[in-house]
């Protein structure tokens, strides 16, 4: 009797020392449950454009075709980011030059590629594929020693979905947004205009 609750008494201390369940990140839904954009991006890439400054800099870049297959015109303001493992999270076009974007413009020789602040500005977005868009999106990269880059395209879904952080029980609104995960073993200031190689791509809730 007395070894049971012994027994017992170490359990429950055990249960109680015991790390709390990490709670599992939402997922969006499998089937979209509010209207979504069919977004195509190209692959990311590393450019050295001469700056402002007249100096050699190094740049990402990603392109993008979207298309409104909803059945409705969507007003569209599309946001990127980027995150490299040192925990800092990038906005495109922010520290761009538009020397810089005016350069890669000419590069990609693609009269109906708009930058960000054209496709902010062009309205709603039609439906259909021939009222279809294409953009680019640019952020320095200052950091070029890194193992993996992650990119956020955010603004081709309404679904969003409220939830109650635990530690605080603070209430909060996150959305749906792709997460592109690209890998960059070592260092790759040598990659020039080659594409970066992604290892993933899925939607999650932000």
């Amino acid at each position: 009797m007395i070894r049971a609750l012994i027994l017992t008494a170490v359990a429950a201390i055990l249960a109680l020392s015991a790390p709390a369940q990490v709670q599992a990140a939402p997922e969006p839904s499998p089937v979209p449950t509010r209207w979504q954009l069919d977004l195509r991006p190209g692959p990311l890439r590393i450019a050295t454009v001469i700056d402002e400054t007249g100096l050699p800099r190094a740049y990402f870049y990603l392109t993008y075709d979207v298309v409104n297959n909803t059945g409705h015109d969507i007003f569209f303001a599309p946001s990127f980011e980027l995150a490299s493992e040192d925990g800092e999270i990038r906005l495109a076009g922010k520290g761009v030059p538009s020397v810089v974007t005016n350069e890669l413009l000419a590069r990609l020789r693609d009269p109906l590629l708009l930058d960000q602040i054209s496709m902010a500005t062009a309205g709603e977005l039609l439906q259909g594929e021939e009222n279809g868009r294409s953009g680019l999106v640019i952020w320095p990269a200052d950091g070029l020693k890194v193992d993996e880059i992650k990119v956020f395209a955010m603004g081709f879904s309404g679904e969003t979905r409220t939830i109650t952080k635990p530690d605080t029980g603070e209430q909060v609104t996150l959305r749906k947004t792709l997460m592109m995960i690209h890998e960059t073993p070592g260092e790759i200031t040598g990659k020039g205009d080659r594409p970066l190689h992604r290892t993933s791509q899925r939607w999650i809730l932000r």
